[in-house]
């Protein structure tokens, strides 16, 4: 089992239902944030691709955990969810992803700027997953699964992938 981080610079908001553009978050102490705002209101995305590297044993699924915080004090859940698609050579890229996961919601701990990290998801499956392909992921706030009431800072998603050789080669 193999890890990729993909930071929240690395993403990009949809055009449809979209979360905030990346902002960039300067705290009294310590790092500045770089960070994608999603709204308590409506289910908002985000994407960002990865392409794998060739030690990925092909498997359809992958898991995943989010890396977040909230500005305020309220200590309601925050559900994340993730889909995805593998587009390979000289294949259309207008390909839906697969189905959304929802990791189970976690709450807030009402210290304005804490570190919170999800639980790791159940398994993501990967729509048409193969090797020397670029995968396409979607990012979502599930409102209809948490009780947080201000925004969900999201920092970043650790992907949990399967490999089957030590090295690239």
């Amino acid at each position: 089992l193999e890890t990729i981080y993909v930071p929240a610079s690395a993403m990009y908001p949809n055009t449809t239902a979209g979360c905030a553009e990346l902002a960039q978050v300067e705290l009294s102490n310590g790092p500045e944030l770089k960070c994608l705002d999603f709204d308590a209101s409506s289910d908002e995305n985000a994407q960002f691709t990865v392409c794998f590297p060739k030690s990925w044993d092909h498997s359809t699924t992958v898991t995943f955990q989010a890396f977040w915080t909230v500005t305020g004090t309220n200590t309601g859940t925050v559900a994340w969810g993730l889909s995805g698609g593998s587009i390979a050579d000289d294949a259309s890229i207008n390909t839906a992803f697969g189905t959304n996961v929802v990791a189970t919601a976690k709450a807030f701990s009402g210290t304005s700027n804490d570190m919170t990290v999800s639980a790791t998801s159940g398994a993501v499956t990967i729509a048409n997953a193969a090797a020397d392909t670029m995968t396409y992921f979607q990012v979502m706030r599930d409102v209809s699964a948490d009780s947080q009431t201000g925004d969900a800072r999201l920092l970043g998603i650790k992907l949990y992938f399967t490999t089957n050789a030590a090295n690239d080669a």
